[in-house]
């Protein structure tokens, strides 16, 4: 969107003069054989990073979550995820198509489900054929909730219970190090609790594609082959593979700007009398609630296109939202502050 501030999603970065350098000049091999050097060392680096023993290098967070949740439950058996998230409602039905997992959906609060959800979902049946709950996936942040974080506390009583009732646990993380820049901790902290865990490349980190999926060295093993049977695997990979080397060595700790500009911009809205809540903005997101405005959400996103500024739809029929990312400066949310206003605002306080 030439000329206009693009917020619709930390998704439309491009990649950075000195990140296409480290494109061009990465030293690769053969992916498929595990011959490239620079896929081995991402593999590496973010495993490390996620407290996990391995990884494997895939292009896309959804093959990455897909894969995990075949490894984690046979067909026929249950998938269980919080309503809005990730695996439910953007991959598709792919849980179904590809691992043959049925799913259930629990309501959430702020993207996060509680211990007695868990348990009352997972709850064995009477009968011996009926289908039973093997894996459970939560997502940090969370998407649909507005880039929400989970409290350390309340995610280890979550998987605490599902390790009692024996559920494969999984982690979408595919913006898992904004929360662990808003929570102040590092990723580990929050991934090393999970059996496999996605991390994505093309969103915070802003790299032009790619995701890792990590968990322990026998899981990634079976992993590498499903990489193949989904048709994930790649050749001389160490050309996209140094995109992610170079953004975890410069484009990690620069995250938390993302999210103190997030901060920034609600704050701003909410004075200006945007409808904001500023409770639910903990990382790179704004949502704005168009509703009390008398607006539609197609109108109020013409209305801000039109003043140079994009947002984004998000699954809230009255809701869209303004993510921040590398590209976008502390000049632009001073004139996003004033251009979102100006368009929503136009007309309903005359």
């Amino acid at each position: 969107m030439p000329g206009v501030i693009d917020l619709r999603s930390d998704t439309v970065t491009q990649p950075t003069p000195e990140m296409r350098r480290a494109i061009a000049e990465a030293v690769v091999g053969d992916e498929q054989k595990r011959e490239d050097p620079t896929v081995t060392l991402l593999q590496d680096r973010v495993a490390a990073l996620l407290g996990q023993e391995a990884a494997v290098f895939v292009p896309t967070a959804t093959m990455a979550n897909q894969i995990a949740l075949k490894l984690h439950g046979r067909p026929g058996e249950v998938l269980l995820a919080e309503e809005h998230s990730h695996v439910l409602v953007y991959e598709y039905g792919g849980v179904a198509a590809h691992a043959g997992l049925m799913t259930l959906g629990l309501r959430g609060s702020g993207g996060r489900i509680s211990p007695e959800q868990l348990r009352a979902a997972a709850a064995p049946s009477t009968k011996a054929a009926d289908q039973r709950v093997t894996v459970l996936s939560l997502e940090n942040t969370h998407n649909n909730a507005g880039g929400r974080v989970w409290p350390l506390a309340e995610l280890d009583e979550v998987v605490s219970t599902a390790r009692e009732l024996e559920l494969g646990v999984h982690l979408d993380g595919a913006r898992l190090l904004n929360a662990s820049a808003a929570l102040g901790v590092e990723p580990a902290e929050i991934a090393s609790r999970f059996d496999t865990v996605t991390l994505c490349l093309s969103k915070g980190l802003g790299c032009p594609l790619g995701a890792l999926l990590a968990g322990s060295r026998e899981l990634i093993d079976s992993a590498w082959r499903e990489k193949h049977l989904f048709g994930g695997a790649m050749r001389q990979a160490g050309i996209v593979a140094a995109a992610g080397v170079y953004a975890l060595d410069h484009h990690v700790e620069r995250l938390a700007d993302d999210n103190a500009r997030a901060r920034a911009l609600a704050e701003a809205l909410a004075v200006a009398g945007v409808p904001v809540d500023l409770d639910q903005v903990e990382t790179n997101f704004v949502q704005i609630d168009v509703a009390p405005l008398g607006l539609e959400r197609g109108d109020a996103l013409v209305r801000l296109r039109d003043a140079g500024v994009g947002l984004s739809a998000t699954i809230h029929p009255t809701v869209i939202r303004a993510v921040t990312h590398l590209e976008i400066t502390d000049d632009d949310v001073g004139r996003a502050a004033e251009l979102i206003p100006g368009a929503l605002l136009a007309g309903v306080r005359a």
